[in-house]
């Protein structure tokens, strides 16, 4: 793919950019480590002042950066608008509770002969962030406020149709005042990435992405032994039980699916409906996700712009095709909008089987699948074949049904009569192929810190002999 700004709403291409020479990219890995050689002397409340000034640089800058993604990836204005508030939102959170998150944990020193022991979480050095496009402000913020506020030093290797955006993110660091290099955008190609991990200088990676992408860099990271944080591919389970409130279940539904024109890893793409509450629930997600304004993205009044990209129309085609010739229905939708650049009408599949590749494979694109369900049992069940286990979502008025959903969905998270998102308070993170790892709170924060065990004894002390004679092992 092109480094290039390609504007989904119209197919025409604004703006293109060479990738950086490998001279270039050499360069800028020596301006991190240098950086980092600094900036992790800094103090936690140094790093929190240059993350408000973040906050308050990208909230003054809402307007324009929410016209560029929605110009170079499609989402509407509104919804680039709200993530743009949400990465200053997470700027602010790891402002406020970072230092606090940081502090030395304390660990029982009379237990292991200390005068004092405690564990101290430390900064690794320079992390490489290869991001997607689909949320091209917020994933990577995921990453880089946690980073920087941890002391390591970001290198990010955004994806190729949102260039801007991932300049923007550079620039909008050095205009908080942050030092020089401490977060910097490679502007190169995927076959660039492979050697950058594999440097000395780059001590990890975190990846958003596809599943082949998540491969191909935990098996270099594997090569040379360096921590990976994977965030992949999810098709998230949606089950109603017969005890949900159906109407505001079909309108959470049409959001949870259509949100970012339905292209979001932990957007609802498999429902499961029980079948008291089945033909209902059908007819109000149809009516719901018809009525649904589908046009320019930059249109106050449009819920659903274009996919990012045509390959990305075509692959939902294919998928459709595929399930109606394998018996599937379509209920609503189900074909390209007629007009210029890259359109899909919000569809809904019902019948779906797991012969299908609509079942089967992430579908990334406003397009639901339904599957009628005799009990909870049954969908779970189902919904734990898949090879993802990102998000899932129950809607039950039943305590019982909501504590085996609890217990037994095979995911990263479970949301329970609300849609699957993500906040700053809690963590973020699948199972299975979905990837491992964690992002926001503390634990995003600790995947690139090393914990670093500190024991104490008072002088001219001497451990006893049971607690040395396993050092080796």
């Amino acid at each position: 793919m092109a480094i290039a700004t390609i504007n989904p709403a119209t197919g025409e291409t604004l703006r293109t950019f060479d990738p950086l020479s490998e001279e270039a990219v050499q360069e800028r890995l020596a301006r991190a480590a240098a950086a980092f050689d600094g900036y992790r002397l800094t103090t936690a409340a140094q790093r929190a002042g240059w993350l408000r000034s973040a906050a308050d640089v990208l909230e003054g800058d809402t307007k324009a950066v929410a016209e560029l993604m929605t110009t170079e990836m499609g989402k509407t204005l509104s919804a680039a608008q709200a993530e743009v508030g949400k990465c200053v939102k997470a700027l602010r959170f790891y402002a406020e509770h970072g230092e606090a998150m940081l502090q030395p944990r304390p660990a029982d020193a009379e237990a292991v002969g200390a005068v004092e022991a405690y564990v101290v979480h430390q900064p690794i050095g320079v992390v490489l962030a290869v991001m997607p496009w689909n949320f091209p402000m917020w994933q990577a913020m995921r990453f880089a406020a946690p980073a920087l506020m941890a002391g390591n030093v970001g290198l990010l290797k955004h994806a190729s149709n949102v260039p801007q955006t991932a300049l923007y993110l550079e620039e909008l660091f050095s205009k908080a005042g942050f030092p020089a290099d401490v977060f910097q955008t490679l502007l190169i190609g995927s076959g660039q990435v492979e050697a950058v991990l594999r440097d000395d200088r780059v001590a990890a990676a975190t990846l958003t992405g596809s599943n082949a992408a998540g491969q191909a860099v935990a098996r270099t990271a594997g090569d040379v032994i360096k921590k990976t944080v994977l965030e992949l591919g999810g098709s998230d389970p949606f089950i109603v039980m017969p005890s949900a409130d159906l109407d505001r279940a079909a309108e959470v539904a049409v959001t949870a699916r259509c949100q970012n024109n339905g292209q979001s890893c932990i957007a609802a793409k498999r429902f499961f409906v029980h079948a008291e509450v089945a033909e209902e629930f059908t007819r109000l997600f149809a009516e719901k996700l018809a009525a649904l304004p589908v046009g320019d993205p930059m249109d106050d009044d449009t819920k659903v712009g274009p996919l990012a990209t045509e390959s990305g129309r075509e692959d939902v085609e294919r998928f459709v095709a595929d399930a109606v010739d394998k018996g599937a229905t379509v209920v609503t939708g189900g074909k390209r909008v007629d007009r210029p650049g890259w359109f899909y009408e919000p569809t809904l599949v019902t019948d779906v089987t797991p012969e299908m590749e609509l079942w089967t494979d992430e579908v990334f694109g406003p397009v639901a699948a339904l599957r009628v369900v005799a009990d909870l049992d049954e969908a779970i069940a189902l919904a734990n074949e898949h090879v993802y286990g990102l998000g899932s979502n129950l809607w039950s008025e039943d305590s019982g049904e909501r504590l085996r959903f609890i217990r037994d969905i095979q995911s990263g998270m479970a949301f329970v009569n609300g849609m699957t998102t993500s906040y700053p308070e809690l963590p973020f993170g699948g199972v299975k192929q979905s990837g491992y790892g964690r992002e926001l709170t503390e634990l995003g924060m600790y995947e690139f810190m090393n914990a670093k065990t500190v024991w104490i004894g008072p002088p001219g002390s001497r451990q006893d002999e049971g607690d040395t004679a396993t050092a080796s092992e």
